[in-house]
């Protein structure tokens, strides 16, 4: 990957530390093939998600639990051949570092060798500390993801709104906290309270990436399929749907289907 773009320089977990000092917004989406991420990084964004979100979208899946280590690194190694400026940033899917650092380690140096991406990802707070210090030991970029954390989906048994509660606020704060102080260079919350989220934004000194968590944090981050109106099953609160792709790629296929059905396509200047 080329270090500069046109205009735009290549962007690294410092420069998002700047953009936050300066009050600049970050703006993130997930990507999951060499096609679609090429769109996204030709179009400014400032970090890519190779989310475990590829589970539901890509694969089908109820949840993101299914998806396995080698999915991710395809998912990746696919996402960052197309990518020159974004910061590329790849999930530790479920079962790679829960329970096991040593283990944590080993799947972050896979994903980062064969991928090349910039960084990975994992949910939790304490829980996870010792991965996460594992990982970072061997000079991996590692972003945090509280609140809502769908690989413990079996654990909560909802999707529904976090840290609402006192206690489960005030472990989300001091988890914040914890990631951060461990060298963490970013967090995502992912639907909690804007007015907590708002609070650990400005408590902390990494950004803070929100999903369903208001717009007092450093940057927002959507799932690009549901962004995009491919996916219309899915239509929670937070999400705005910029596009109905849906439509219009039913409406191109439907439209293909009934040139090849009557024999309109390929006319003479289509044909050798």
């Amino acid at each position: 990957m080329s270090a500069i773009t046109g205009d735009r320089k290549r962007v690294t977990t410092h420069r998002l530390s700047e953009m936050k000092l300066r009050g600049e917004k970050i703006s993130m989406l997930t990507a999951y093939d060499y096609s679609m991420a090429r769109i996204v990084d030709q179009s400014g964004i400032d970090v890519i998600l190779v989310g475990d979100s590829a589970s539901n979208v890509m694969a089908g899946n109820e949840t993101t639990l299914p998806i396995t280590l080698d999915q991710m690194i395809y998912h990746g190694s696919s996402v960052v051949k197309a990518v020159n400026t974004a910061l590329v940033v790849v999930d530790l899917p479920f079962g790679s570092y829960q329970g096991n650092s040593k283990e944590a380690l080993s799947s972050a140096i896979r994903i980062m060798k064969e991928t090349h991406a910039d960084a990975v990802k994992l949910e939790g707070g304490s829980e996870v500390l010792e991965s996460v210090n594992r990982i970072l030991s061997a000079g991996i970029p590692v972003m945090g993801h509280l609140g809502l954390t769908p690989q413990s989906i079996h654990k909560f048994g909802t999707y529904s709104v976090r840290a609402k509660e006192e206690a489960e606020a005030k472990k989300l704060v001091e988890d914040a906290k914890l990631l951060e102080d461990a060298g963490c260079f970013a967090i995502v919350l992912e639907k909690v309270p804007a007015s907590l989220a708002e609070k650990v934004a400005k408590e902390l000194s990494i950004p803070i990436i929100g999903i369903g968590a208001g717009s007092g944090v450093d940057g927002q981050v959507l799932v690009l399929h549901d962004m995009l109106g491919i996916n219309q099953e899915f239509s929670p609160r937070f999400l705005r749907r910029y596009h109905n792709l849906f439509a219009e790629i039913k409406g191109a296929v439907e439209n293909y289907v009934q040139d090849v059905k009557s024999v309109d396509f390929p006319n003479k200047k289509e044909s050798y």
